[in-house]
């Protein structure tokens, strides 16, 4: 996850989701990860207080802010280098399951209020940032929580 004072995503020349400051999430789903772990995300991409408050400590958090969130699926993020030189996926979620859980991210964001913009699941698409710090976050349900 990126703080990031605008981002943007466009797939085939269309810009599909767009957000002014708030949180850019790469969001990459494993293959046994499940609905208890789309929500932990949610909430902990809610409530993470990583923008700076009027004494510049990371204290405020999106709602603080009113920030906004895009949420891109990316699956390569659970590509395992540890062999040779080509990635392996074979921990990766595959398409229905993945994006039953992606759209469950963006429902339980968007049901505490939050303003959430994405990508389009699959698809191939072109990310732009300006990321504000820069601050990059890993959440990982599986050892963060």
């Amino acid at each position: 996850m990126q703080r990031v004072t605008r981002a943007s995503v466009t797939v085939a020349g269309v810009v599909s989701g767009a957000i002014e400051r708030g949180f850019l999430a790469l969001v990459g789903v494993a293959v046994d990860d499940g609905e208890g772990d789309a929500t932990a995300l949610a909430q902990k991409v809610a409530g993470l207080r990583i923008f700076d408050d009027e004494n510049g400590a990371m204290n405020l958090s999106l709602a603080d802010t009113g920030g906004a969130v895009l949420l891109v699926s990316q699956f390569t993020l659970l590509g395992d280098v540890r062999k040779g030189r080509r990635p392996s996926f074979i921990t990766a979620a595959r398409g229905e399951a993945a994006q039953r859980l992606f759209e469950l991210v963006a429902a339980t964001l968007r049901a505490g209020g939050l303003q959430v913009e994405t990508g389009v699941f699959g698809a191939e698409m072109a990310v732009e940032l300006v990321n504000d710090g820069p601050v990059t976050i890993l959440i990982d349900t599986k050892r963060a929580f």
